[in-house]
């Protein structure tokens, strides 16, 4: 998809404040966590049938794979630079309808529970909690967890967007079609604080979206991007406020005008940017900071 890209390219060219570092495909050991040998074979190989092309929603390609092990290895060592360092970025990721066994809705991996999942076997009682701000239920990611006192799973989506069969979570929040941006962040303060309240957390991993955007093809909300801004700038803010390590993906976006897409997920990594250059030197770091380097993986992107 050309807002990755194009993402890149802004975030570059307009000089925001971030060390983009590249990182090497994620490793089998590390797929195998969470998704079935079966399945990746068929990414593999190609043999995918073609109802399973169909629910993802893309066609099989070689490097399909390949590709995607980038964007879950990138989103593994964002985790872990925010463990140690307060906060990081994976320039893609959020590929939240992702099922052990099948991929949905554009999602080929779920890269966030295989970050978990990896995170996990190392530190068995690390807690992560997942906020999850995209136009649509982040389903995958909730039956992956469902019955882990260890994760706790935040989504605010349209009730009645995609996926039509909803998965519960620990805090579903379900809007209606067309919700305005005022009905949208009243709904996301009156909620997020009391749910991260409620769970204390080690890692909070946020899949921001841009598809609530009021120009965006699938979203099926009406968001200005300013209200996306104070959206990003409220989430930010209160994972720095109380010194909680945070991981930033961008999740979906399909917007109407192309190259805007790339725009607001660059606004929304530029945002979380200057937020954490913008805290007191001493406080940027979380409390904990557990040991997970990873001989077998690179450094992660990461906010400075």
């Amino acid at each position: 998809m050309q807002k990755f890209p194009e993402a890149h390219d802004l975030l570059v060219s307009e000089g925001a404040t971030v060390e983009i570092t590249p990182v090497a495909p994620a490793p089998m050991r590390q797929l195998l966590r969470v998704h079935n040998s079966g399945y990746l074979r068929k990414l593999a190989h190609g043999t995918l049938t073609d109802k399973e092309v169909y629910k993802l929603g893309l066609p099989w390609h070689p490097r399909l794979l390949h590709r995607s092990s980038l964007e879950t290895a990138a989103t593994v060592a964002a985790c872990r630079y925010a463990l140690d360092h307060g906060m990081a970025a994976n320039l893609a990721g959020g590929t939240h309808h992702a099922f052990p066994d099948q991929g949905l809705g554009y999602c080929v991996l779920n890269d966030v529970a295989v970050a978990i999942g990896e995170l996990q076997a190392k530190h068995s009682t690390l807690r992560v909690f997942i906020a999850d701000t995209d136009a649509h239920q982040g389903n995958g990611t909730h039956a992956i967890f469902r019955g882990d006192q260890r994760v706790f799973t935040y989504s605010i989506h349209g009730e009645r967007n995609y996926p039509s069969a909803k998965e519960a979570g620990s805090c579903d929040v379900g809007l209606p079609r067309d919700v305005s941006g005022h009905h949208y962040l009243t709904a996301l303060t009156d909620t997020l604080p009391d749910a991260l309240d409620s769970f204390p957390a080690d890692l909070v991993i946020w899949i921001s979206g841009a598809d609530v955007h009021e120009r965006d093809r699938f979203g099926q909300m009406k968001l200005t991007t300013e209200e996306m801004t104070a959206r990003d700038r409220f989430v930010i803010d209160w994972c720095l406020d109380r010194r909680l390590p945070l991981v930033v993906l961008y999740g979906g976006g399909y917007h109407r005008e192309p190259g805007m897409t790339a725009r607001l997920h660059a606004n929304t990594i530029g945002t979380a940017a200057m937020a954490f250059r913008a805290r007191p030197s001493g406080h940027d770091r979380p409390a904990r900071q557990p040991d997970l380097t990873d001989p077998y993986q690179p450094g992660a992107p990461s906010l400075r």
